[in-house]
């Protein structure tokens, strides 16, 4: 299971830790609270987050609509199979 990362702070004094990408991952830069076609990098940014201590998994799931289980659903494809374990299509094969 990956290590869950530290928050820091940018020069606008926001929080933000490193997002899927290798790119900084601040709130403001989470996808929309009406996110509806939920692609590998949007997940993986919502994982990121909770991880990262940006989000609360509680806060994370009532602000995207989803349950703790498919929330852990996707935690639990990244830390087994990385990214390309969040494709819907390939799922089957990861199972």
């Amino acid at each position: 299971m990956l290590q869950q990362q530290q928050t820091r702070t940018n020069s606008r004094g926001e929080a933000y830790v490193i997002g899927p990408t290798g790119a900084p991952l601040t709130l403001r830069d989470l996808p929309p609270q009406d996110t509806g076609r939920w692609v590998i990098r949007r997940k993986a940014e919502v994982v990121a987050a909770v991880r990262g201590g940006l989000l609360t998994l509680d806060e994370a799931c009532e602000r995207y609509s989803l349950t703790n289980e498919e929330f852990l659903a996707w935690q639990k494809s990244i830390d087994r199979h990385g990214l390309a374990g969040l494709r819907t299509t390939r799922l089957q094969q990861y199972r």
